[in-house]
């Protein structure tokens, strides 16, 4: 049991990190201290530092076998990878009144929604594909439980999503949801050099996981 400690401490620590100070009123306290961009940046290098030390313990945790490795297996999140970075290229920086990440949402538009038209929480459906893909050709206990963890995290935190915002503004994102489901199915999109800029910027993420991903966590991708 005690091989197990730093995986179990790295991973509560993380789901800590991710739950308590989002707590309206720990919240609160934390952005009357440091400010609204200070609970930001704060905020988001405890996650990214959370986030390694999970997926560094996990790769230190006592190997247990669930089931066998074959090669195609890596051609899984290969795959799935370059669409996970597509919707982070095209949700990125955009506004998103209906989830958590959007850029200027009194700016949105429901005639020209763009993948919003299609999902309601790209981040977070970016987080489950990621999640599910890796689970695939890591087959040991620690990171089935790391990736699957993250996959039901991402789930559930579409519909704890869905029902802080129909709480907080049920009749205006119910219109607003309506205007863009009425739309054509694939939107026209603003410009088609912001499309040739997002997919390119699509092709930039994934090159860069791949050239990192040895680097970070010690395997490659291509292998």
């Amino acid at each position: 049991m005690s091989d197990w400690l730093e995986f179990i401490g790295a991973y509560a620590t993380f789901f800590a990190m991710h739950s308590v100070p989002l707590r309206p009123a720990v919240r609160s306290r934390l952005t009357t201290v440091f400010g609204r961009h200070g609970f930001t940046l704060l905020y988001s290098a405890l996650s990214i530092f959370t986030l390694g030390w999970l997926i560094v313990a996990a790769g230190r945790a006592p190997y247990v076998e669930l089931w066998g490795y074959n090669p195609w297996q890596n051609l899984v999140p290969l795959t799935v990878m370059a669409i996970v970075c597509g919707i982070l290229a095209f949700s990125l920086g955009r506004p998103n009144p209906f989830s958590f990440g959007g850029a200027g949402n009194e700016n949105f538009d429901p005639g020209q929604p763009g993948i919003i038209r299609w999902m309601r929480h790209p981040l977070l459906v970016a987080l489950a594909l990621w999640a599910a893909a890796h689970l695939v050709p890591n087959s040991d206990l620690a990171h089935v439980i790391l990736f699957g963890s993250f996959a039901v995290f991402a789930l559930l935190g579409m519909q704890m999503i869905d029902r802080r915002k129909g709480r907080e503004l049920e009749m205006v994102l119910k219109r607003l949801d309506e205007r863009v489901r009425s739309g054509p199915l694939v939107p026209l999109p603003e410009s088609m050099s912001g499309v040739v800029f997002r997919v390119l910027f699509g092709i930039l993420i994934y090159m860069t996981f791949l050239g990192v991903h040895p680097y970070l966590f010690g395997v490659s991708p291509l292998q």
